[in-house]
C-alpha cells in the first residue's frame, strides 16, 4: 500500500510541474488558434493602484508618460487607497501634465480601489498597473495590438523579474516565472491563459466588471470575461520590469496573501470548474493552479510513505535525496540570515517558501481568513 502511495505522489507532484508543461506543449502544436493582432491606437486609461508610495509614484509617472503612445489617446489615473503619505501631493503635481489622482477614502484594498476608478475611466481599454513597476517603452503598443481581434477581452504582458541584492530567493522567482511565462505563451497558442499579470494586466472597460474587495483582481476579472465567452491573451513583448523580494521573508509573506486570494478567487468562480461547460478553461485552473497549491501536501504524504519503504535501498536513496533537498533549503534560509548568498540553494529555499505558504494559506482560507490591504514591500 505505500508504494502505490508514494509512486501516485511522484506522478502528481511530477504532473503538477512537469506533465502539464509537457502536455501543453503537445496540445499547443496540435490545436492552434492564434490572436488576430495588428497595430491600432485606441483610447487607453493607464490606471496605477497606490498605496503610500512616495518613494516610486514620481519615478513611476515620469516612466508611464515617456512610454511610446499618443499623448491625446492615454488617460493616465492614479487611484489612491487612502495614502497617509505624500502620495497624493505628488500626483497633484503632474496634473498639468494630464495626470489624474482618484483618491479613495477609508483603505479599502486594491480591489475596491480599482473598482472605484474604473467608474471614471474613458478609455476602450483600461490597463492596470503598480507604482513599483516599469514597462518596457513599446508595451501599451503591444498589450493593444491584441484587441485588433474582436474575441480578446483581456490582455496580460509579461514580468521580467530584476535580482538587484542578488537574494538566493529572488533568483528563485525569475526562474518561476520564466516558466510561468512559457505556460502563459503556450495557452494563448491554445485559445486562452486563465490569469494576468497584476502589474500588467488590462480590460476591456466595457467587460469590466465590479468585484467583491476581497478577491484577487488579476485573478477573477479574467475569469469573468472568460465567463462571457471571450479569450485572456498573453503578449510577451510587452514586458513589466519589477524588482523581487529582498528575502525569503518577505517572499513568504506575499505568497501567503497571493495564494489565499487567489484560492477564495477560485471559488468565487467555481462554475468554471464544470468540465463540460467549461472544458479546457476547467482542466487549466485543475492542473496549472489547484494542483500547485496542493504539492505541498503530496509532499508530506510522499515522505512519510518513503519512510515506510526503507527496508529497499532504491526508497532509501530516494528518502536520503529528499532530505538533502529540505535541508538544502534549510542551509539557504541560514545563509540568507547571516548575509551570505549560494545560488545553489536558490531553487530549494525558494520551493521551500512557496510550498509552505500554500499550506498557511489553504489553513487561513479554511479559517475565513482573507487579506484585503496590502503594503508595499518592493522600494
Amino acid at each position: 500500500m505505500f508504494e502505490v502511495i508514494f509512486w501516485s505522489s511522484v506522478l502528481i507532484i511530477f504532473y503538477t510541474y512537469a506533465g502539464y508543461s509537457m502536455l501543453i506543449v503537445a496540445l499547443a502544436a496540435v490545436f492552434r488558434k492564434p490572436v488576430s493582432r495588428c497595430d491600432i491606437e485606441p483610447k487607453v486609461t493607464f490606471l496605477i493602484t497606490a498605496y503610500n508610495e512616495e518613494k516610486s509614484i514620481a519615478a513611476k509617472l515620469e516612466d508611464t508618460l515617456g512610454l511610446d503612445y499618443p499623448k491625446d489617446k492615454l488617460e493616465l489615473i492614479v487611484a489612491s487607497d487612502g495614502s497617509t503619505d505624500a502620495t497624493d501631493a505628488i500626483v497633484r503635481n503632474f496634473q498639468e501634465r494630464g495626470v489624474k489622482l482618484h483618491r479613495v477614502e477609508g483603505r479599502v484594498g486594491k480591489t475596491e480601489t480599482q473598482n472605484q476608478a474604473v467608474t471614471i475611466a474613458t478609455g476602450e481599454i483600461v490597463i492596470f498597473s503598480d507604482a513599483t513597476t516599469r514597462y518596457s517603452k513599446d508595451a501599451i503598443r503591444k498589450i493593444v495590438r491584441n484587441y485588433a481581434d474582436p474575441g480578446v477581452g483581456a490582455v496580460s504582458g509579461r514580468y521580467e523579474y530584476v535580482n538587484p541584492k542578488g537574494a538566493a530567493v529572488g533568483l528563485g522567482t525569475i526562474l518561476f516565472w520564466r516558466y510561468e511565462n512559457l505556460i502563459k505563451r503556450l495557452q494563448t497558442r491554445i485559445r486562452t491563459i486563465s490569469g494576468c499579470c497584476g502589474c500588467i494586466y488590462s480590460v476591456r472597460r466595457k467587460l469590466y466588471e465590479p468585484l467583491p474587495g476581497d478577491i484577487i483582481s488579476d485573478l477573477v476579472e479574467p475569469l469573468k470575461i472568460i465567463e462571457k465567452g471571450y479569450r485572456i491573451a498573453f503578449e510577451p513583448e510587452a514586458v513589466a520590469y519589477e524588482e523581487t523580494t529582498a528575502t525569503s521573508k518577505e517572499e513568504f509573506g506575499m505568497r501567503v496573501r497571493v495564494i489565499s486570494r487567489g484560492m477564495y478567487g477560485l471559488w468565487y468562480m467555481r462554475k468554471l470548474f464544470n468540465p463540460f461547460r467549461y472544458g479546457f478553461v476547467s482542466f487549466q485552473l485543475i492542473s496549472h493552479k489547484v494542483m500547485r497549491w496542493m504539492v505541498p501536501f503530496f509532499m508530506s504524504i510522499l515522505f512519510m510513505a518513503n519512510l515506510n519503504l526503507t527496508d529497499n535501498p532504491s526508497y532509501r536513496y530516494v528518502l536520503m535525496l529528499q532530505l538533502f533537498f529540505y535541508l538544502s533549503a534549510l542551509a539557504g534560509y541560514i545563509l540568507e540570515r547571516t548575509g551570505l548568498r549560494m545560488k545553489l540553494f536558490a531553487i530549494p529555499l525558494y520551493f521551500f517558501v512557496v510550498n509552505f505558504a500554500s499550506i498557511i494559506a489553504f489553513y487561513r482560507t479554511l479559517k475565513g481568513k482573507n487579506v484585503v490591504v496590502w503594503q508595499t514591500v518592493r522600494r
